[in-house]
């Protein structure tokens, strides 16, 4: 990739921190990468497109910088202490703000939704094989829709991110709470053979029900 195309990724990323979705432009993404506006359409051809490459490319990059830790994670705990630390990272950052500005930007702008389902989309891909790999062999993992799962997870930490912003101490409570999810998840795997066999039997029936 050129320097200039580069620099007009940066640059659309930049913009949106600074003035919202609604302020983004050819011009102050033109500002904040340093170039003339011209180069906006000529290496992109829209602002919207920009936006798209821009969401996608700072999506792919993100997910590969948190790709080894959630690789090596063991437990649900674990995942959830990843997640904890790429929130505070990822806000400290300001991509926190970015990601709340394209959503809310994808609910008017039709060129806007796939980009960002895509972009949100990459993290669910990588949360899936965490929960695959760690409930394999739970007596959850026979009953849970882990692709819908990763989904749910995905979902409740961007909530949680956009959530943090307008009352801290409730997001807290709400990390809490999925906290003593896992380990009651992680003291249910550790029951003996009888004892999950019965919680098996359990689930089943209650499943045959619902």
């Amino acid at each position: 990739m050129s320097d200039t195309k580069q620099r007009l990724l940066d640059g659309a990323m930049a913009a949106i921190r600074e003035h919202g979705i609604a302020g983004v432009s050819a011009r102050t993404i033109a500002a904040a990468a340093g170039v003339n506006q011209a180069l906006v359409f000529y290496h992109y051809g829209s602002v919207d497109d920009l936006l798209a490459a821009a969401c996608r490319a700072n999506a792919a990059e993100r997910v590969a910088h948190w790709s080894a830790r959630l690789a090596g994670i063991g437990s649900l705990r674990e995942l959830l202490a990843a997640g904890r630390a790429l929130h505070q990272q990822e806000r400290e950052l300001g991509n926190v703000s970015v990601l709340a500005q394209l959503l809310a930007g994808a609910q008017a702008d039709e060129r806007l939704a796939a980009p960002t389902a895509g972009a949100l989309q990459l993290w669910v891909d990588e949360i899936e094989a965490v929960l695959g790999r760690l409930l394999a062999g739970s007596p959850f993992a026979e009953i849970a829709d882990v692709p819908g799962l990763a989904r749910a997870v995905s979902a409740a930490f961007v909530g949680l991110e956009l959530y943090d912003g307008v009352d801290r101490a409730g997001a807290e409570r709400a990390m809490s709470a999925l906290d003593q999810l896992a380990l009651l998840i992680e003291i249910v795997d550790d029951l003996g053979p009888v004892a999950r066999r019965a919680l098996r039997a359990k689930i089943d029936r209650a499943v045959r029900r619902g």
